[in-house]
């Protein structure tokens, strides 16, 4: 794959969707956990998100249960969790695995491209990357890294 628009994703209700819908935009994409610690950056990712989407910028979130458990049991549940406490309006999707031997092909693509600090895979939820509008995957976020502080990043971008 040479770019992240060659990939298939699950939406949350099983049917697929091709990222090259998001073609020419910049996006963030995030694994996301609905009892996780880092739950309040929802807010942010959707500040970000009304902040940019003018601009073209489009987040997308993926839930993931890969860390202690600390996502809902379906998919469903993640998306209506994320849009009622937090309002969030971008694109959620089924809920996937972000590591391990059946990692969606997608995260694997994304940690190969922008490895972390120690290691090529994802260590827990909040992981954040950042793709220009070629497809290319051009910086990596830390989950301690709220999304208001990749700014400066996004403004590269747009």
């Amino acid at each position: 794959m040479e770019s992240v628009y060659e990939f298939t994703v699950q939406k949350p209700d099983g049917t697929e969707q091709s990222l090259s819908e998001f073609e020419g935009k910049p996006l963030l994409i995030v694994n996301t956990a609905s009892k996780c610690g880092f739950v309040k950056q929802f807010d942010e990712l959707q500040e970000v998100y009304e902040t940019y989407k003018d601009q073209g910028l489009t987040v997308l979130g993926f839930p993931s249960d890969n860390f202690n458990n600390q996502e809902f049991g379906s998919s469903g549940e993640a998306e209506e969790f994320c849009r009622m406490n937090f309002g969030v309006t971008f694109p959620m999707f089924a809920k996937v695995d972000v590591k391990g031997d059946h990692a969606e092909p997608l995260f694997q693509y994304l940690s190969s491209e922008k490895k972390g600090i120690l290691t090529e895979g994802i260590k827990w939820n909040f992981t954040k990357f950042l793709v220009d509008r070629q497809g290319n995957v051009v910086d990596r976020f830390a989950p301690q890294t709220g999304p208001l502080k990749m700014k400066d990043a996004i403004d590269k971008l747009i």
